[in-house]
């Protein structure tokens, strides 16, 4: 591992991005999912966006759905300080042999997924131009190109989506994907990036807390250097704290060790100066499979009754206390 050469600030050049304290949001409840069209009301949205900015002022969101139109509308009406990263949720354009599940689309089907990934980037246009204040950035997808994806979009189709975007809208462009991606096959999409936004998940990767570090570390470095003209930033970070043993021993899935590593990779992010959205707010009942300890479902730093978890306990109870916002590191600062 080594770090780049360039410092952070210099690969910025014209670009500008918010710096603060960063974490991903999504406020589905029990009983509410994407896929069954049920989303958060206003007064969800409220609740959790009042938990949240005590502690964050950059929040992540993952596509243009009603659920991401009624978190903007909440900032904007209630006043929040809060700015969003902004995603396109992208379906699949082409069939994916090496995805587990082993889905397989028809052509028809492929072809009804290209219609709505390009309605999904005029909903993002629309949105950034609706709320041009509290859009700073917008990713082009997640994890779209990823080998073991389930909605694979060819590389040349996002980088049409982004030509697209950059002909409508002033806000930065980035994509969100795994280390492996942007270091083997991505080098056309990264070109026609403002920046470049790299997941890391060690637990995933089968890593123990104690060498997590290191891993997202290397996860970073691998990015950046292959990349130094370009601004690189953790698009999400994180660890799950249950596990049925479905790809991720139960052991190493724990509160304590979430704690850790939050902590480590803050304290770490933010002396590197690398903007860093933490996976994630709230934990998600619907994800995943029906088993309750489905990892999936389990990556909050608040649990599904917002209730804080231990890496948020001492901290939380701070700042209600004190009734002001209390920033967890130097982040908010820069």
């Amino acid at each position: 591992m080594s770090e780049p050469n360039n410092d952070q600030n210099s690969r910025d050049g014209a670009l500008s991005l918010e710096q603060g304290n960063a974490i991903c949001y999504s406020g589905y409840r029990q009983g509410q999912s994407p896929e069954k069209g049920i989303f958060p009301t206003y007064d969800d949205v409220k609740e959790d966006l009042l938990i949240l900015e005590k502690n964050w002022d950059l929040l992540r969101l993952y596509d243009c759905s009603p659920h991401a139109r009624v978190v903007l509308n909440v900032i904007h009406k209630e006043g929040l300080d809060f700015k969003v990263m902004l995603g396109l949720k992208m379906a699949a354009e082409e069939n994916n042999p090496r995805c587990p599940t082993g889905v397989e689309y028809s052509e028809r089907m492929l072809e009804v997924n290209r219609k709505r990934n390009s309605n999904e980037v005029k909903r993002g246009i629309g949105l950034s131009k609706r709320y041009p204040d509290l859009v700073f950035a917008v990713s082009v997808g997640n994890g779209a190109s990823a080998g073991r994806t389930d909605h694979m979009v060819p590389v040349e189709s996002l980088i049409a989506y982004i030509g697209k975007l950059k002909s409508e809208i002033d806000h930065p462009i980035t994509f969100c994907e795994n280390h492996a991606a942007w270091t083997s096959k991505l080098d056309p999409l990264a070109a026609e990036l403002d920046f470049i936004s790299v997941h890391s998940y060690p637990i995933w990767d089968h890593h123990t807390v104690e060498d997590a570090l290191e891993y997202t570390k290397q996860n970073y470095y691998s990015v950046a250097n292959r990349y130094p003209d370009k601004h690189v930033i953790f698009s999400g970070a994180g660890w799950t704290t249950a596990s049925n043993g479905r790809g991720i021993e139960s052991g190493n899935a724990t509160e304590e060790r979430q704690a850790r590593y939050y902590e480590e990779l803050l304290a770490w992010t933010t002396s590197e100066n690398i903007l860093t959205f933490v996976f994630e707010a709230f934990d998600e009942p619907w994800k995943g499979s029906p088993d309750p300890l489905e990892p999936e479902k389990h990556w909050g730093l608040f649990n599904f009754d917002r209730t804080p978890k231990l890496v948020m306990q001492d901290l939380y109870a701070e700042c209600v206390a004190a009734n002001k916002p209390v920033k967890l590191l130097a982040n908010a600062d820069r």
